[in-house]
């Protein structure tokens, strides 16, 4: 006979279930993880790494290292993987776009419109198919024929949008030159369908793209084993297959996508597998998007060992507790609600959700008011600078500045709130934080952020229908090979300790002919690089800045006003007075004035950013 009381279970309390996670987090004597890794990322080193001094926390001199390093350097010496960026080429685009009735001209956002601009212009058809014709036809005459006929490639795009463009412009460049031995296959997930803003869209609105319609052969293979056949030796690729992906038959990589850290070594080193006859042969990059500098500083920190500069700051967490708790959107008494019903045996979605609602409303209350605010001083900044009254002008500015700031603050809140649960989900698994409040608000947090959804300000629809290519040049500048330096002692890892400064970056408006012309002088530009009209711009600015009469017409009158007093000549002054390495930029100004006026409004632009 049994007692009925061993039936029983104690039944949990909120606290009890708190304690246990908190608990749960705590690192385990009797388990062990390991991480195996080629690219190890600042996270992966401070999660995984061993500590010189277990006895000790992790700090900037006692930094977790790596148990053990089988260095990109020495695999290659060793012959396990190949050296990717030893035939690397790259293209650079150069094209000028003009409006074809300059009347229908409109006022737009910045930074709005250059995405726009460039959405439209890497979308475009001749854009597209004159890199199609460069690939193809480095592909017949350098790649097809290596490793007996059975070499591949792979085209790495920015969108599932490009990736269906490249296709379709693969099939009609090979079908117009008959090369019957070369075939591409395009990998992309879910649906892909192009709207009449995508330029050249005739014959693709209303048509539906997706990986089955558009590589027909596939027959239901595996897209993998068919790439492995003899069916295809072109992979154009958005996303998919662009990491851990392992085809030994992979020669050559053509890159129209903007690489940077991690994913640009593990993009380019799809390509470093071994197989006979490759290593003979080599391998292939052509980029038409990123400069060679950058793809070596990607590439530089896994060339020997990775090493922490320094480890996060745990302490931090506590800062970013302190501030959201002080922005007045939520009360701790509604947090300690929450997990009280999160953690109830019978808990309802809506129940919980009904608890966030207060925080909620109080944000989009407080959003709202903002952008109401938003919206009536920029018509009353709009209708000063009609009038021309420079005191209406700068109360106009004043206001619509402090409105601006309302309407940052609550969405860098949003931000943070996500900063808050990433921060401490990571960082509890290296320190015992051992606190209850961090576990109810990161709960909190997770749950609130979702439900907080920023209404659009003003989302007029930027009207592209009147933007033509005029000019276009798509120009090899240098086939080389990116030599990685062997010391390395500068290249290491900084931990993320930006926690809780996100910014929110400011927003401006310009004419859409002034950003096409502002595009224009970055990419039709030859023999220099981007680098280089960015560096002269901050030189001149630098030097206009040491200007106290400049600097103060600046600061105490509106820009048109600015722009009429001792600015230009400080320009002027400051172009003359740059040295030799700027020679190229200085002519282009002086011999060109309209060139000149635009330079001086990207340094005006400078100045008003720096103070």
């Amino acid at each position: 006979m049994t007692d009925a009381r061993e039936g029983d279970e104690e039944e949990l309390t909120t606290e009890d279930i708190l304690d246990a996670a908190v608990a749960s987090r705590r690192a385990s004597n009797n388990l062990s993880y390991f991480a195996f890794t080629a690219t190890p990322k600042t996270k992966t080193l401070e999660l995984f790494g061993r500590l010189p001094n277990p006895a000790e926390t992790p700090s900037r001199t006692n930094k977790p290292e790596a148990f053990h390093v089988y260095s990109m350097r020495q695999a290659i010496e060793e012959g396990f993987i190949l050296d990717v960026l030893k035939n690397y080429t790259n293209y650079k685009v150069a094209y000028n776009l003009a409006l074809k009735v300059q009347a229908s001209d409109q006022e737009v956002e910045s930074k709005k419109a250059r995405i726009k601009l460039n959405q439209w212009m890497r979308l475009h058809d001749y854009n597209i198919a004159q890199k199609v014709q460069v690939i193809i036809e480095h592909f017949k005459d350098n790649v097809m024929g290596l490793l007996g006929g059975q070499a591949k490639a792979m085209v790495v795009t920015s969108s599932r949008k490009e990736a269906v463009r490249y296709k379709l412009a693969f099939d009609k460049y090979i079908a117009e030159k008959g090369y019957q031995r070369i075939h591409a296959m395009v990998a992309f997930s879910g649906e892909v369908a192009f709207s009449d803003k995508d330029p050249n869209t005739d014959g693709l609105l209303g048509e539906k793209f997706t990986e089955s319609n558009m590589n027909p052969n596939l027959k239901g293979r595996d897209m993998r084993k068919a790439f492995d056949s003899d069916d295809y030796q072109v992979m154009i690729v958005a996303n998919k297959f662009q990491t851990g992906f392992d085809q030994p038959k992979l020669c050559a990589m053509y890159v129209d996508k903007k690489l940077g850290g991690v994913e640009c070594v593990q993009t380019l080193s799809r390509l470093n597998r071994t197989c006979p006859g490759k290593a003979e042969s080599g391998t292939f990059v052509l980029d038409f998007f990123n400069d060679p500098e950058d793809i070596l500083a990607a590439f530089q920190p896994y060339y020997q060992t990775a090493e922490l500069a320094d480890v996060s700051d745990p302490d931090l967490i506590f800062d970013l507790f302190d501030k959201l708790r002080a922005a007045g959107i939520f009360q701790w008494q509604e947090v300690e609600q929450f997990c009280q019903a999160f953690f109830q045996k019978n808990k309802s979605s809506a129940a919980i959700a009904n608890i966030c609602k207060p925080a909620v409303q109080r944000w989009q209350k407080r959003y709202q008011s903002a952008i109401e605010a938003y919206r009536q001083t920029k018509d009353m900044f709009e209708r000063s600078k009609k009038t021309g009254d420079a005191v209406l002008i700068a109360n106009a500015e004043n206001s619509f500045k402090e409105c601006q700031h309302e309407k940052d603050a609550l969405e860098i809140f949003k931000k943070d709130l996500g900063s808050f649960v990433r921060f401490y989900e990571f960082m509890s698994q290296i320190v015992d934080y051992n606190n209850k409040d961090l576990e109810k608000l990161s709960l909190y947090a997770r749950n609130l952020r979702p439900m907080l959804r920023e209404a659009v300000i003003d989302e007029e629809p930027i009207d592209l229908s009147n933007v033509m290519l005029s000019h276009y040049r798509l120009a090899k500048i240098r086939q080389q090979d990116l030599k990685l330096r062997q010391d390395t002692a500068e290249y290491q890892l900084t931990p993320g300790d930006g926690l809780g400064t996100a910014r929110v970056k400011d927003k401006k408006e310009e004419f859409l002919s002034q950003i096409i012309s502002r595009l224009n002088e970055l990419f039709i530009t030859d023999h220099l690089t981007d680098n280089d009209l960015v560096n002269y711009a901050y030189t001149i600015r630098d030097k206009v800045s040491e200007n106290a009469s400049v600097m103060s017409q600046i600061a105490n009158n509106t820009p048109e006003q600015a722009m009429l007093g001792d600015f230009l000549k400080a320009i002027d002054d400051a172009i003359m007075d740059s040295n030799g390495a700027h020679q190229n930029q200085k002519m282009q100004l002086f011999s060109d004035p309209a060139k000149a006026a635009g330079f001086a409004k990207v340094v005006f632009d400078l100045l008003k950013l720096a103070r």
